[in-house]
């Protein structure tokens, strides 16, 4: 691994790399840490080195675009690639699924698309520069989340929920919905030591083997429920946006990197 440049990679994009013995929070990968930290001169992209060999190339960097696509491959040859860069306000770091035939950044943003997304804007004939907007004819994007235009659909309002958090677990802040529509899914049980939320019967386990479990703040939530949204969505690092009608709620497919496979959609 050259350092050196490593680093003249990540600063073409306008960002920092800090390498570490040691991750400064729980690795993501078994013997291998790829994060976002901050310090007193702001963000930075930490890579945790590992005691045993692991490669690390950035395979594409695209300046203006502030995006590079950056390689990690293990001993046992197993490949992880990693879309790094900046949106809106805040530096990112998104896993790649495994599946997916990637070497540049434009085939990583693709790749993160949803399977629905893709037809949609196959559909509407976007150009590949539309495509990469935030919003267009097809879809809007805030964050790892994207909004799909539904049209007309016979919603009872006594069924939609007010100022809804959508989560993708693992503890990152939720989007917060003004309206929210949701159907499917399956019941989980979600608190601070369980983010990504357990099923009934596993809760009802931890409940009687700990006495103190109650107390833990359980909230009953729906994981990979269909989910529609309407008005406006919140976040922090985010652009409110608002949608005039009802939109779909599609997440990326970051949770299908084994890198990653800690994500999950709750509602």
């Amino acid at each position: 691994m050259d350092t050196n440049l490593l680093n003249t990679k990540f600063t073409r994009i306008g960002a920092r790399l800090k390498l570490a013995d040691h991750p400064t929070r729980r690795s993501r990968m078994a013997g291998l840490s790829l994060d976002m930290q901050s310090d007193r001169k702001g963000e930075f992209f930490e890579i945790a080195q590992p005691a045993t060999d692991v490669e690390i190339a950035v395979l594409d960097v695209q300046p203006i675009d502030r995006h590079l696509l950056l390689l990690l491959v293990r001993e046992n040859a197993e490949k992880h690639k990693f879309l790094c860069g900046h949106d809106e306000r805040h530096w990112f770091v998104a896993g790649i699924p495994e599946k997916a035939p990637v070497g540049t950044v434009r085939q990583a943003k693709e790749a993160l698309k949803p399977a629905e997304v893709r037809s949609v804007q196959a559909l509407k004939g976007l150009s590949v520069k539309a495509s990469n907007r935030r919003k267009n004819a097809a879809f809007i994007r805030q964050g790892e989340w994207f909004f799909l235009p539904v049209g007309d659909m016979a919603i009872d309002w006594k069924l939609v929920l007010p100022n809804e958090p959508l989560s993708r677990g693992g503890g990152s802040k939720p989007h917060w919905a003004e309206f929210c529509y949701r159907t499917g899914g399956e019941t989980v049980y979600v608190c601070n030591r369980y983010p990504n939320g357990v099923v009934e019967a596993h809760h009802k386990v931890i409940l009687s083997s700990s006495p103190k479990a109650k107390a833990w703040g359980w909230r009953t939530m729906r994981r990979n429920p269909g989910v529609f949204v309407r008005g406006r969505i919140r976040h922090a690092d985010h652009a409110t946006i608002i949608l005039r009608t009802w939109h779909q709620v599609l997440m990326n497919t970051e949770g299908q990197s084994k890198a990653m496979k800690n994500v999950a959609f709750l509602d």
